[in-house]
């Protein structure tokens, strides 16, 4: 059963805010070259799902590979809190770092991992 919450997250210095409303009991552990680095533990939203409350001017964005995603992050504390795309369904979507949510407790979260360096 999935339980839909509102979230409220940021980055580490608080520049950047953000609400979402998302089921985050199952996320994803993702091996690709940036989330193994950052240790990212991510779910995913439709883009109406997501308010950036703050620091729009303090995010910075950045891409690799085929450049589908946007990596965004706070260029003050380094935070990589969420990143934004086109999901499988050709609409828009967050990424969001569940780590970076306030009340968030990782423990009974359950991790599906996914193999991202085979991409």
């Amino acid at each position: 059963m999935t339980e839909i919450k509102t979230h409220a997250g940021g980055c580490h210095c608080g520049k950047v805010r953000f609400e979402v409303q998302a089921d985050v009991s199952h996320v994803m552990s993702c091996n690709c070259s940036i989330c193994q680095r950052t240790g990212a533990l991510m779910a995913f939203v439709g883009a109406d799902h997501f308010t950036l409350k703050s620091g729009s001017e303090a995010l910075s964005d950045y891409q690799f590979g085929k450049k589908h995603v946007h990596h965004q992050f706070c260029s003050t504390c380094g935070v990589r809190s969420f990143g934004h795309g086109m999901g499988p369904n050709g609409q828009p979507m967050y990424m969001i770092n569940v780590r970076c949510l306030d009340d968030i407790d990782l423990e009974p979260l359950a991790v599906k991992k996914f193999d991202g360096k085979s991409l």
